[in-house]
């Protein structure tokens, strides 16, 4: 049951900084979109636009629903999404060489952006029940396997970058209720040694390619390190206050593929420039701050994992696309969370801040 009382303490400093992080998106979607010629914005606008009310929704359901009650179906909701990813390999829908989507008539669903919540609740409600938290290891090789259920069914659509998100939601579960960090560095350990092996067998063609044009995109120019190379043009060629809003090149004239989706925050970087990008900054550090904060002021340990779980994951997703944008990381299909164009990515991110704030709302509940 939803008390009134309860609006006092939400945390509406946080839900400011979501809003005008998502403005920001919208804004750069409108750009990135709009036609110079027929004098009107593309598609992808209105759709956003869409995904963004339906996503507020999802917030404040998650927001209005104890997040106690949610973990307590957190096994059914796991199960749930796992059968959507199924179906998604048996019947989704399939666009540029991937079957990531179902076709739900006005708009395709992606259940993968939903397993990064579902996970997260299935985590801190297995470590939360289990008083001996991530300490052992038998535990830990449990709460493994949800892991792997759900990023080997993604990988399969193929989506290994969605795939790899789901990985520091767990280690953030895992550490909050007490993963010691010498496991942690053997786990890091073994990747390390095994990455011959995942190299030899495990990656695809694409994927390899992926990572020798990062390390040396020169050497294709004109096809595989296309993307990154504008990428650095585009973020560089902003200076200190940028070229101005729709006045931008790489993302006004499709110099940048996918500049709407993928590199947003680098057409954000060549119109609103170094203060932009700041700025843009500032409002991701400080929504990661008071998420963790929220952490903190939880009232018991299921609380504490949840948002742990949740703010890792977002936290991964934001420094490697903006690092990825700035040339720094091999090019991977992750959108740059509340602002890349996306309408199941935005739904679930916003829906994933309704448990957070949900959290720190019912710090003095009993």
């Amino acid at each position: 049951m939803f008390e009134r009382r309860l609006f006092h303490h939400v945390d509406w400093l946080l839900l400011a900084a979501l809003l005008i992080l998502t403005g920001i998106g919208l804004a750069m979607i409108y750009s990135t979109t709009y036609d110079a010629v027929r004098l009107r914005v593309g598609p992808q606008f209105t759709t956003q636009t869409y995904a963004v009310a339906i996503g507020l929704v999802a917030l404040f359901v998650c927001l209005v629903i104890d997040y106690r009650v949610l973990c307590e179906y957190s096994l059914i909701i796991y199960g749930m999404l796992v059968a959507a990813l199924l179906f998604v390999l048996l019947f989704g829908v399939v666009a540029g060489g991937a079957r990531r989507w179902i076709d739900l008539g006005p708009m395709n669903v992606q259940p993968s952006e939903f397993a990064k919540i579902g996970l997260a609740l299935v985590l801190a409600m297995f470590f939360a029940e289990n008083r001996r938290g991530a300490r052992n290891t038998g535990d830990l090789g449990v709460a493994a396997i949800f892991l792997a259920v759900l990023a080997g069914l993604i990988a399969k659509q193929p989506d290994l970058g969605t795939a790899v998100t789901l990985v520091p939601i767990f280690v953030g579960a895992a550490f909050a209720a007490g993963l010691r960090l010498k496991v942690l560095a053997a786990i890091a350990l073994a990747a390390v040694v095994t990455a011959p092996v995942a190299w030899t067998f495990a990656l695809k063609d694409y994927q390899k390619e992926r990572i020798e044009t990062f390390l040396d995109p020169e050497q294709d120019a004109r096809g595989a390190g296309y993307q990154q190379i504008q990428a650095r043009i585009t973020v560089g060629s902003g200076g200190l206050t940028g070229k101005g809003y729709l006045q931008g090149t790489q993302g006004q004239y499709k110099f940048l593929p996918v500049a709407h989706n993928d590199f947003i925050y680098s057409v954000l970087a060549e119109e609103l420039g170094f203060v932009g990008v700041m700025v843009t900054l500032a409002l991701y550090l400080f929504v990661i701050s008071r998420a963790i904060d929220a952490a903190r002021l939880a009232k018991d340990r299921l609380g504490a994992y949840l948002a742990v779980a949740l703010v890792s994951g977002f936290t991964f997703q934001v420094v490697y696309n903006i690092t990825m944008s700035a040339g720094l990381a091999p090019v991977k299909g992750l959108t740059l969370p509340l602002m890349s164009y996306g309408g199941s990515s935005i739904i679930a991110t916003l829906a994933s801040f309704g448990l957070i704030l949900n959290v720190r709302m019912r710090r003095f509940t009993n």
